[in-house]
């Protein structure tokens, strides 16, 4: 594991980042470029206000244009570039719009995870995947703290998106021999988030704006 947080071992790797232009997306590929990776992003949308586009970064990667949901863009991709390393950021991310469209969360955060999972599969040259998933796969538990055997078992559209997801990448790694870790992250922030969901920069906002910030929670269990 300490190879992975040495420059060196980055240096030159083809290296594919799904969800470039988020908030993890955009923290990860400026390390990874000032490591010296030899980096491809696949982003879907031009956001002007991402952290990836503000820095100019974005100028300085290899960019695929085009969904994950897409199976024949993400195999030219592996393919073409002779991608070794894959971070699976990207993801449909805001519980409201998982409520009000499920439909096209599970299709971006279940069905883009397998058809990513596949070509890679398919690819000769891909060694490793980190997919990201979300403490909400847990779903409510009457035990806690989680532990990473805790059962997943996500009841709303979105935290069913992440339990599925992650079992599907596990299926993959334990039929497949795909080389695979899954990360389930908590309550995320730092500079470039978008989300004003978020309780952080939705705050930061408010403030900015001379408004006062929502109280989101008495801090009961």
């Amino acid at each position: 594991m300490e190879d992975l947080v040495d420059p060196a071992f980055w240096r030159d790797r083809p290296t594919l980042v799904t969800g470039a232009t988020g908030l993890v997306g955009g923290a990860l590929v400026r390390d990874l470029v000032a490591a010296g990776t030899d980096l491809v992003a696949l982003v879907r949308d031009w956001v002007p206000m991402s952290e990836l586009a503000r820095s100019g970064r974005l100028e300085t990667v290899k960019v695929v244009r085009g969904d994950f949901i897409d199976q024949d863009l993400l195999e030219r991709a592996l393919g073409e570039y002779e991608i070794d390393t894959v971070f699976h950021l990207g993801a449909q991310t805001l519980v409201p719009v998982a409520n009000r469209n499920p439909l096209s969360t599970f299709e971006s955060n279940i069905a883009g995870t397998w058809r990513l999972l596949e070509a890679a599969r398919r690819s000769p040259k891909v060694k490793a995947i980190v997919v990201a998933s979300s403490d909400k796969a847990y779903g409510a538990q009457k035990v806690l703290p989680y532990t990473e055997d805790t059962p997943l078992q996500g009841r709303h559209p979105y935290d069913v998106s992440k339990s599925c997801a992650d079992l599907i990448a596990q299926a993959y790694a334990h039929t497949f021999g795909l080389s695979v870790v899954i990360t389930r992250c908590g309550n995320l922030y730092g500079p470039g988030d978008l989300n004003w969901n978020r309780i952080i920069p939705g705050t930061i906002r408010s403030v900015l704006r001379g408004q006062r910030p929502l109280i989101r929670s008495d801090g009961s269990p």
